[in-house]
């Protein structure tokens, strides 16, 4: 099958924790590889943001990057690109017109926008993955939310006009529904995880202090990672070790990094909390395995790839009961629910790890096991097939349809 994956701002060559980059561009790289594994012929569309990058990538997994000119050939924040998306759908147009793929599997929803435009008339089943809805984020952020207006608007246009919508976990099924996705049509595919690169056993990052948790993700404020400074002071002789975000050396100028250190410096426990900066996926392994627990408090979470990498490295998790984490982190097997934004419920639940090896051993060995079963991505790779499948035959019912119409 000759695969056309879109992700307009989420590249696939990007380095994680960088601003704007984080799960949707290892999603896309990762099931890219996977698919190419199954025998597909795989290409990611992305925005050129950068005046030297090449028009085409081949990558080691085999699966091609093409570099799409829309807008300036520089980095914008996604919040910025919405303008540049008729553009950006007309290269589309004509790369498909030349080259008319099986199937279109957009990322995002100015990608499913790109996507609805550029195959406008191409008679191609596409396929679409949210990541983030924007009802979701409006209603967690309020006027915080810097999301373009037309985002609800678009978001629902793409409900309607999809032939198919994968969607992340269980919770955003009924989001979709209610933004008038017919439900025949939605079916929940999670991300995965590496279960070569992230295991129980190999290098441990060491420790300054005699327990640790982790924590990683961009350094945004809905992230929740001052929740768990907040934790802290509940847990003494206990470091907190942040990863993501800019580089170590720029983390000084980054606005989120420096509240973070005022608020520990506040509680009295700078002297425990590490900021990292961006940690390369090639240590994050060793990080993750150092953990006695790994802890994951966003306010919202579209899904979450941390909490299936710590359970791949046989390492309990403690997450916020949100989103695509309730699919993820089963309560009381591989790690603990708690409420976000909720300090103390995060102390009790970390208390009952940082005690307890043999605790952490059992829901460690428990959350390895969930990963094998699940969410491998080749596991992921076979179920979106399905769903291409499915949008095929969705598309030629219609197509059926019309022919029959058009004969009488």
């Amino acid at each position: 099958m000759r695969v056309a994956m879109v992700s307009e701002h989420a590249s696939p060559l990007a380095a994680l924790g960088c601003v704007d980059a984080g799960g949707q561009n290892l999603h896309v790289a990762e099931l890219s590889a996977a698919m190419t594994r199954l025998g597909h012929e795989v290409t990611v569309f992305t925005r050129r943001d950068g005046p030297g990058l090449p028009e085409v990538v081949t990558t080691s997994q085999g699966y091609r990057v093409v570099h799409v000119a829309a807008g300036p050939a520089r980095c914008l924040s996604k919040d910025e690109l919405l303008p540049h998306m008729g553009g950006f759908a007309d290269e589309l147009r004509r790369s498909w017109s030349r080259e008319r793929p099986d199937v279109v599997h957009a990322h995002f929803w100015m990608s499913g926008l790109a996507t609805l435009l550029g195959a406008k008339d191409l008679d191609v089943p596409t396929v679409q993955t949210f990541h983030a809805l924007g009802v979701v984020k409006r209603r967690h952020q309020g006027r915080a939310d810097t999301s373009p207006p037309a985002r609800l608007s678009v978001e629902r246009l793409i409900c309607r006009k999809a032939d198919r919508i994968a969607a992340t976990c269980t919770d955003e099924v009924f989001e979709l529904i209610r933004m008038g996705a017919a439900r025949a049509r939605v079916s929940v595919v999670p991300s995965g995880v590496d279960l070569e690169m992230f295991t129980p056993t190999g290098p441990r990052a060491p420790r300054k202090h005699d327990k640790r948790i982790v924590s990683v993700g961009r350094l945004v404020p809905r992230k929740g990672i001052d929740t768990v400074i907040s934790a802290l002071p509940g847990l003494p002789g206990t470091e907190l070790v942040i990863a993501g975000g800019p580089r170590k050396r720029r983390l000084s100028g980054d606005p989120e990094a420096r509240r973070l250190l005022a608020h520990a410096t506040r509680l009295g426990v700078g002297d425990r909390v590490s900021l990292l900066g961006q940690v390369s996926r090639e240590d994050m392994p060793s990080l993750l395995r150092s953990a006695d627990a790994v802890v994951c408090t966003p306010w919202y979470e579209p899904f979450g790839i941390v909490p299936l990498e710590a359970m791949a490295c046989g390492v309990p998790v403690v997450a916020s009961a949100v989103g695509g984490l309730v699919d993820t982190v089963v309560d009381g097997v591989t790690g603990r629910h708690v409420p976000p934004r909720d300090p103390q419920a995060l102390v009790k639940a970390l208390r009952a790890f940082i005690t307890d090896p043999l605790r952490c051993s059992e829901f460690g060995a428990a959350g390895r096991d969930r990963a094998e079963c699940r969410y491998s991505w080749d596991r992921v790779a076979v179920d979106t097939t399905r769903i291409y499948e499915r949008a095929q035959v969705s598309r030629d019912l219609i197509a059926g349809e019309r022919s029959v119409g058009e004969s009488r």
